[in-house]
């Protein structure tokens, strides 16, 4: 069943009349047959700059910055700080978000793909492994493949930001590249090739790429 009001802070957070960033109501994507939920990583480019690293369940995105970005190199543990939920449209946004809005700044695809957990379970019990704090899934994007978990170490409970770590399997992918996130100034859009850079000079603010 999909959280209606799954979207309802990410909603608040925003003007759309001066963002173009996407809208919608969340649907039910996940639940066609043999369908693989889709996951993105955008690099963005605001008060401070930061990896995002979305998994569609329950027909939105769910949200994690991560600091240093994700890395295929087990050995690394990279702190994964939730936000609010994505409309899934915002797995293809890509612009520059204008001055004075709340993320203010630039943003580009990094890497795009579907994942599937990696214990055999359907969405929904994926989903409720995520609510209790733990879920593995193999990715299969343009850049992250293999097996990756996301861990939940504080919950929050106490006034502490609920915080996570997500971390690569020691599987083949991880000892085939076994390297860390690129430095974001240089990366590439696996949308468009851009770097944050050319997408900041080329982009009107409030009117990013489709």
């Amino acid at each position: 069943m999909n959280d209606t009001d799954g979207l309802a802070r990410y909603r608040a957070k925003r003007h759309f009349d001066r963002t173009d960033e996407p809208l919608d109501e969340p649907r039910g994507e996940g639940d066609l047959p043999g369908r693989e939920p889709s996951f993105v990583v955008q690099i963005h480019d605001a008060s401070t700059t930061h990896f995002d690293f979305r998994l569609e369940v329950d027909g939105v995105l769910r949200s994690w910055s991560v600091p240093k970005g994700p890395s295929d190199d087990p050995h690394d543990k990279r702190l994964a700080v939730p936000t609010e939920d994505h409309p899934l449209e915002y797995r293809e946004y890509e612009g520059v978000i204008p001055g004075g809005e709340y993320g203010a700044g630039t943003v580009i695809v990094w890497d795009q793909g579907t994942y599937r957990p990696l214990k055999d379970m359907d969405p929904a019990a994926f989903a409720r492994a995520l609510e209790r704090g733990h879920a593995s899934f193999r990715l299969n994007g343009t850049k992250l493949r293999g097996g990756y978990a996301l861990t939940r170490f504080r919950s929050g409970d106490d006034g502490a930001r609920e915080a996570w770590l997500l971390v690569k399997e020691n599987d083949a992918g991880g000892a085939r590249h076994g390297r860390a996130a690129p430095d974001p100034r240089r990366a590439r859009s696996a949308r468009t090739g851009r770097t944050l850079r050319q997408v900041a000079q080329e982009d009107v603010p409030g009117r990013g790429v489709r």
